[in-house]
This record gives C-alpha cells, structure tokens and sequence, in this order.
C-alpha cells in the first residue's frame, strides 16, 4: 500500500509540474514551493492555444491551499511574463501580498507590464542581471467607447497599480508614475524599460541576484518564522 501511494504522488506531482509549473521540494531546510508565472496572465477571456499562459483561476485556489497547509513552509515565485490581463494580475498579487507565509519572487528574462505587481508582492524580491521590466500606461485591445468616462477608467486603474506597487517596493509614485509616462524611451510605445540594475537601483526590487540568492533568503526567512512560532508556543506553556 505504501508503494503504491509514493507512486501515486510521485505522479501527482510530475502532473502539477506539466499543467502549472510548480514543484514542492522538500529539504531540512524547510518545504518550499516553486510556482511559476509564465507568458500572458489569462483573465476572463480564454487566449489561443499557441500563447504560453498563467491561468489565474488555478492560481488562487493553489495559493489559498499553500497559505493553508502544514507542509509548505515557503512560497518562491519565478517569474518569466509579458503580462497580461490587468484584473486577474492584481488578483494573484494581493493573494500573495496577503500571505503570512515567507515569499520570495525571482525574476527571470521579463516582468513586464502588471508581472511588475507580481514582482514586488512578495516579501522580497529578486531581479538577474539580464531580465528586464517594462514599465508602461494601462492599454486595451479591441473596442473602445471613445468618451471621457473611458479615460477616466484608464486613470483609475494605473493609480491603483501604481499605489500596490509603490506600497509594495521602494520607489516612490512620483518616480513610478514618471517611468510609465515616459516618452523616448521605447520605440513605439510609452513607458521605460529597466533592466536588473536599474530595477534596483530605483527602488522597484529589492536585490539584484540569482536562484541561490532567493532559496538563501527564503530560508533565512522559514527559519526566522520558525524560531519565532517556537518562542510562542513555550510562552504558551
């Protein structure tokens, strides 16, 4: 029976690898798991086959049950995305932000667009020399009412992302907003391109580093929290 319940999970778990890209491993260290935001966040509209994406109705249920268990004691998040849909983007990150499980997020090639919300909504972050982040203004494919009210929205939704990244992150609103209004900077589009350095060195992310650099600071941040839990429960006795 046991056999055949380690061969159970050894394939639950090479699934979750296939459908979600995520993995849990399991150390002395503690238990982390690795979850990946990858292509276009889908939102409410289903995009094609041939489009890598980041479901985001899988998502929140999973970070619900991470937040939950008893054997996760950590959250990686590794971020390789172009974006996508604003809604389902800012759902994941507060899922995260909200979470009093240690979180660190390591982006990896790009976080653009709202995967810049997803980049600092863990308790630190980390950025590689060669990724990139692209800071820009709120746009919208398809139909559009062309009225004032429509503008206004656009407003409102870039100010809201603006303050969970400011409230997340080290760099100021003024400083943020300016890089998504920039002009000069992209040939055919407005905003700023920021490579790893420079995400530091604004404020946006935390460090500059690579995979060892987010599990030794993830660990370091499991066992802080587990040190404390332990005073509580002595306190208690």
């Amino acid at each position: 029976m046991n056999e055949k319940a380690d061969a159970e999970l050894k394939k639950q778990e090479r699934e979750q690898i296939i459908e979600l890209g995520s993995d849990i491993t399991k150390s002395s260290k503690g238990n982390i798991y690795t979850l990946t935001i990858i292509g276009q966040v889908e939102g409410h509209q289903v995009l094609p086959e041939t489009a890598k994406t980041t479901k985001y109705e899988h998502v929140l249920p999973l970070l619900a049950g991470i937040e939950e268990s008893e054997e996760i004691d950590g959250l990686l998040l590794l971020l390789n995305t172009v974006g996508g849909d604003i809604e389902a983007g800012l759902a994941i990150a507060e899922m995260i932000a909200g979470m009093k499980k240690p979180t660190v997020s390591l982006v990896l090639g790009g976080g653009h667009s709202i995967g810049i919300p997803l980049a600092v909504c863990t308790k630190k972050s980390f950025i590689t020399p060669t990724a990139s982040m692209t800071v820009h203004p709120v746009r919208m494919t398809g139909l559009v009412v062309g009225a004032p009210q429509t503008f206004r929205y656009f407003q409102r939704i870039q100010e809201q992302i603006a303050d969970f990244v400011t409230a997340n992150s080290n760099i100021s609103k003024e400083q943020f907003e300016s890089y998504m209004m920039a002009t000069g900077e992209m040939a055919t589009d407005v905003g700023t391109i920021l490579y790893g350095k420079e995400a530091v060195a604004s404020g946006l992310i935390d460090k500059l580093g690579g995979l060892s650099d987010a599990l030794t600071t993830l660990h370091k941040m499991i066992a802080r929290q587990s040190g404390q839990g332990k005073g509580k429960t002595r306190q208690k006795q």
